[in-house]
């Protein structure tokens, strides 16, 4: 049996937060996020340099450090080094964001097994590689730590042509339960952060506010904001938050809701179309 105690808060972990896909969309808003709350950020990004020194920049500009790192989740044990390098330039870390995924859009039944692959490289594979070596290094210090994985509302509710996507956020779902009762006795706390459609590159719209009343199927009827999610990260990642782990807190404006709701109101079967 392990003899190491978890600290009762994890409130002295080192005050460095390292965010996967942080040149656009949820991760940015994050690093910015996490910056104004006193940490330096480790930003890593897959094809979008300049995104990234942006991102690094908007950190500088809140009076912390940046390091930036390319980071290709298709081979992820190789891009799992990144975090360590990471670590190593920044002082350690404290606070691991697994934001950076992909998807796909074809039903599973015409899918060939390297683009099944592909997605779970990068939404699963990658998220246990980057935790293990960050939580090998919180545990090392001893002074607890946060790992924060971003899921999406598919972690529970499935979608036509989002097969290895929806399989791969559900997997992380588990996988962070799990790491969550085997990191406790370190302090370290994994949670998940569930969005449902938000403004960023990634769902097709640009990093903007998004706009009101555009979504009428949505109880709050529009996409959300990245900063709303950025905002749910660094609660999870703030010391108050040191009693909470394992769980999935969803930022979704109800989406998650209207299974039956909508359900009964569809008149064709355009849904099977996905």
């Amino acid at each position: 049996m392990n003899e190491m105690r978890a600290p009762i808060s994890g409130a002295d972990y080192a005050r460095v937060a390292i965010i996967t896909g942080a040149d656009s969309g949820i991760g940015r808003a994050a690093a910015v996020a996490l910056a104004g709350r006193g940490f330096d950020v480790g930003i890593t990004y897959r094809e979008d340099e300049t995104g990234a020194r942006g991102t690094a920049e908007e950190v500088a500009g809140q009076g912390r450090r940046a390091a930036v790192r390319k980071h290709d989740l298709t081979d992820p044990v190789t891009a799992a080094d990144a975090v360590d390098e990471l670590a190593d330039e920044l002082g350690g870390v404290g606070v691991l964001v697994n934001n950076a995924g992909t998807g796909s859009s074809e039903p599973l039944i015409d899918m060939d097994h390297e683009e099944w692959r592909r997605v779970l490289a990068v939404d699963l594979d990658g998220p246990f590689q980057c935790s293990q070596r960050a939580a090998r290094r919180m545990r090392d210090r001893g002074a607890g730590g946060r790992i924060v994985n971003v899921t999406s509302v598919h972690e529970e509710h499935p979608r036509i042509g989002a097969g290895p996507y929806c399989a791969a956020k559900g997997g992380l779902r588990m996988l962070s339960r799990v790491l969550a009762l085997e990191l406790s006795q370190y302090g370290i706390t994994v949670n998940t952060i569930a969005p449902g459609e938000i403004a960023t590159p990634m769902t097709g719209q640009a990093d903007q506010p998004p706009e009101p009343d555009s979504r009428p199927g949505y109880p709050l009827a529009r996409p959300g904001d990245a900063r709303e999610v950025a905002a749910a990260i660094a609660f999870l990642a703030d010391p108050a938050a040191s009693y909470i782990t394992g769980a999935s807190l969803f930022v979704d404006g109800g989406l998650g809701l209207m299974g039956p709701q909508a359900a009964e109101r569809l008149t064709s079967a355009e849904w099977r179309e996905g």
